[in-house]
């Protein structure tokens, strides 16, 4: 199982308040993936609600701005926009923004890419179940 990591460049500031709903954006090119956050934030039953879906980087910045999401679940192998440079993109506009980097793909490589970048955490697709308590962790 991939540990998730928070970097200290994302502010205590930039919290959802206790109790407040954690509103999520998910982007993911598979719609079957974004059925899945979908159904898994649904269910969660604690405090989490769905923004909105985006099936590409693009949308993702089409989006980001008018949801107002507490944290966004971005894949990264997507086509045109992959999720690193979709993450630089909307972290330059908003440097607080909560990313959880969900992918199969979680090499070194990538996990370092985007630590550098600021992305919050780093989830793999396999381990899915947990994405619930990633994104709380993620809004804290």
């Amino acid at each position: 199982m991939s540990s998730p990591y928070r970097p200290g460049s994302v502010p205590a500031s930039a919290a959802v308040p206790k109790g407040a709903p954690i509103s999520v954006l998910v982007v993911d090119d598979m719609d079957d993936m974004r059925a899945l956050v979908r159904l898994i934030v649904r269910t969660a039953n604690e405090g989490l609600v769905m923004a909105g879906e985006a099936a590409n980087g693009s949308e993702a910045l089409d989006l980001v701005d008018t949801l107002d999401p507490a944290v966004i679940v971005l894949d990264e192998l997507m086509p045109g926009l992959g999720g690193l440079e979709t993450a630089r993109r909307i972290l330059a506009r908003r440097p607080h923004q909560r990313i959880i980097l969900f992918s199969a793909y979680l090499d070194d490589r990538v996990q370092d890419a985007a630590r550098a970048i600021g992305i919050t955490t780093c989830l793999s697709k396999v381990d899915y179940e947990s994405l619930p308590d990633v994104i709380r962790a993620a809004a804290a």
